[in-house]
């Protein structure tokens, strides 16, 4: 079974979650207004999951959407967008092309779009992130202090631990061999949600 896209993994939770609260499915509409989109294109989500095994839709009445996987803890294989390297180490240049996906179990992931990245580097081993692995990156703008954050620092994309200061951002590595980047001129790209390592 191909894995399911972050949008399919959504309608597929919204269906389910429809379907507890309300005991019968949502229609079409139903759907295409809670996410803000076309009876279209909400009718071809449902058609894709369909296609995928997930849900089973009978004839062409209304509200007549089956959910075959028996509850939301099932695990739901979801393909999130590699998008190159990022550097644990010293900055890497960025590079937002496209890389194939890689498939990752929805309970890794919280809401929200999600893109990958290559580590490259051994700066954040002592976090237990390591040359070769995969971070699993939930878009956002903003950080906590503390949070492990990928930023883009002078067209150049890193992996570290963010903390805010009075008039500048630190940025710190995980392994005392690498000193730490002060800038004021910090993009935050998103925050790390999950670490996929290959043995």
């Amino acid at each position: 079974m191909k894995a399911l896209t972050e949008r399919q993994t959504e309608v597929l939770s919204f269906i389910s979650a429809y379907i507890s609260k309300h005991k019968y499915p949502p229609a079409i509409r139903d759907l295409a207004g809670h996410f803000a989109i076309s009876t279209k294109a909400a009718y071809d989500h449902l058609k894709a999951l369909e296609r995928k095994g997930q849900v089973r839709c009978t004839g062409n009445r209304s509200r007549a959407i089956e959910v075959l996987n028996s509850s939301l803890d099932d695990d739901i294989v979801v393909g999130v967008p590699i998008l190159g390297n990022v550097a644990a180490g010293v900055p890497l240049l960025a590079e937002e092309n496209l890389d194939g996906s890689i498939s990752v179990s929805s309970r890794l992931i919280s809401s929200g779009q999600h893109f990958a990245l290559r580590v490259r580097g051994d700066s954040m081993r002592d976090a237990g992130i390591i040359d070769g692995d995969t971070a699993i990156i939930r878009q956002q703008e903003r950080a906590e202090n503390g949070d492990i954050v990928v930023a883009i620092i002078e067209e150049a994309i890193t992996l570290k631990r963010f903390f805010l200061e009075r008039n500048r951002a630190r940025l710190e590595a995980e392994n005392s061999e690498y000193p730490p980047i002060f800038t004021q001129n910090l993009r935050i790209l998103g925050k790390l949600s999950a670490i996929v390592r290959a043995y």
